[in-house]
């Protein structure tokens, strides 16, 4: 009888691999890696994703709402421009920049007449070292000839020094005997103290005011006054206070200029734009302007 062959598999003839005993850990699934979001806590995801919702909310309220509230709510007031309007006072003003994109002069000059005409217009010319607003010398010409009372302004950069930023403001604005007070507009200490911010602050004034022989204006909010500004040298200067959706300026010392809205409609402008009241009478801000 022919003998039986017995064929060997290729699987057969190779030694087997050792296994690998998995541990308890990688039996239960891999092991999260260390910094990634399966290995926070559960608390800890349910604060940070409770503080996301509340930074969505806040922002859709600032953003989305509240330019819109103070047209909402009632008004004991005057209403115009959209909004409920500051009592006693009756010079009105804007201020714009090219945030405002190109506007219709000629309509809105024709706001310079009614119940709430509106007299000045400030606009913005310089910001830090060298960067020129767009729109600024169109705004500028423009304001001249549709009668408005104008005036220009600076949006100060702590970072950049405060010469520079003076004469590129001098060398951009060339304000005459019809226009208003040169501004400084102050509203971020640019990660200085308030030390620091306050002598810059004041070089830049003095620089400005021996150039146009006039004490500029300072525009800043009534919480940054108070907190950064609040040195008696610059209550010396006239102010603007930006302060908004009130009925009444907080504010207890002197001031000549009140931003208190930024909600504004005023035909002839797309959007918002912010208004402003002049503290005083008509002749009272003739009375302002350079000589």
């Amino acid at each position: 009888m022919p003998q039986k062959t017995t064929v060997k598999s290729g699987k057969g003839n190779r030694k087997k691999a050792p296994v690998r005993k998995r541990s308890s850990a990688s039996r239960k699934g891999k092991r999260p890696v260390k910094g990634s979001v399966r290995f926070m806590p559960a608390w800890l995801r349910y604060v940070l994703a409770g503080l996301l919702v509340v930074f969505l909310s806040v922002g859709f309220y600032w953003f989305f709402i509240r330019p819109y509230a103070y047209r909402w709510k009632p008004c004991y007031g005057m209403k115009g421009y959209g909004v409920c309007l500051p009592c006693s006072y009756e010079v009105h003003g804007i201020d714009i920049s090219h945030y405002q994109g190109d506007i219709d002069w000629a309509t809105l000059s024709m706001q310079r007449e009614g119940e709430f005409p509106i007299r000045f217009v400030f606009m913005k010319a310089t910001e830090g070292g060298d960067h020129l607003d767009e729109n600024f010398a169109s705004n500028f010409e423009q304001a001249r000839r549709h009668g408005f009372i104008r005036g220009a302004y600076h949006f100060f950069i702590p970072r950049t020094d405060a010469l520079r930023q003076a004469d590129f403001f001098i060398r951009t604005a060339a304000l005459d005997s019809a226009d208003l007070p040169p501004v400084l507009d102050v509203e971020t200490t640019g990660g200085k103290s308030k030390s620091e911010l306050q002598r810059a602050v004041k070089t830049w004034l003095n620089r400005v005011e021996r150039h146009y022989g006039v004490k500029p204006i300072l525009y800043t909010s009534y919480k940054f006054k108070l907190q950064y500004l609040n040195d008696s040298i610059f209550n010396t200067y006239p102010y603007w206070i930006a302060h908004y959706y009130v009925d009444s300026v907080r504010y207890e010392g002197a001031w000549h200029f009140w931003q208190h809205t930024d909600a504004g409609i005023v035909p002839g402008i797309e959007g918002n734009v912010d208004l402003n009241v002049f503290n005083g009478t008509r002749s009272g801000l003739d009375s302002l302007r350079l000589k």
